[in-house]
């Protein structure tokens, strides 16, 4: 299990707790902070098992390419943000080269 799929799975659990305080107490501030935090451990928890995938599927990789992508994922784990960031940033451009423009 990667870093950030137990990272997630605290996150998540924390939000769940402070969304049940802030439920229970009527503060509203609370329970949204605990629904952000629960979102936040998900999509960390989705992070981390797309990571894993993808380095289970680089054992089968050609061995002259297992270096390589080892590299990238390890900084894939690191800088999750920025990883994120430069996958939209690569399917925000690619959407747009597929379009026709009149």
């Amino acid at each position: 299990m990667s870093e950030q799929r137990i990272e997630g799975a605290v996150t998540g659990v924390n939000g769940k707790i402070k969304s049940g305080l802030g439920q229970l107490t009527g503060d509203t501030k609370l329970q949204l902070e605990g629904k952000f935090e629960e979102v936040k451990g998900k999509a960390l928890d989705t992070y981390g098992r797309a990571i894993d995938k993808l380095e289970s599927l680089s054992d089968r990789a050609p061995a002259d390419l297992r270096e390589p992508v080892r590299t990238g994922l390890d900084f894939a784990r690191r800088k999750p943000l920025l990883t994120t960031g430069i996958l939209a940033a690569l399917v925000f451009l690619i959407a747009g080269s597929g379009r026709r423009r009149y």
